[in-house]
């Protein structure tokens, strides 16, 4: 019996061994290529200002939180989220503030419900 657990134990140290060795190293880790190379000068920054706002300038994982205080304001809030979220996934902005400002977010701002009225809130 105590063969058999030493045994075990070797086993397991050889696995650990051959998982931490280099060769599985390249083989197991995905390095991530380049991104796509902009031109010289030319400067795809959005100032800070209006970070979010302008359109294509948020990332979908900070859609919630734009929302959150896009809604914030409203009694109805489950459907203001929805609707929100929904735009932004799609737009990739939001407009400043708890009400209006749709002007900046045209993509936001225009899109309409089957009836012609306002589907992003």
């Amino acid at each position: 019996m105590k063969n058999g657990g030493l045994m075990t134990l070797l086993c397991c140290v050889f696995m650990v061994l051959a998982l931490l060795s280099e060769e599985c190293q390249a083989a197991c880790y995905f390095a991530p290529s380049p991104g796509p190379t902009r031109a010289p000068g030319i400067s795809t920054a959005v100032p800070p200002a209006q970070y979010g706002v302008t359109p294509g300038s948020l990332h979908p994982q900070e859609c919630g939180g734009r929302c959150a205080a896009r809604c914030s304001a409203t009694a109805y809030r489950k459907p203001c989220m929805f609707f929100c979220q929904k735009c932004c996934a799609a737009c990739l902005c939001v407009p400043a503030g708890t009400y209006g400002n749709k002007e900046s977010c045209p993509c936001y701002n225009n899109w309409k419900t089957k009836r012609g009225g306002p589907k992003c809130p």
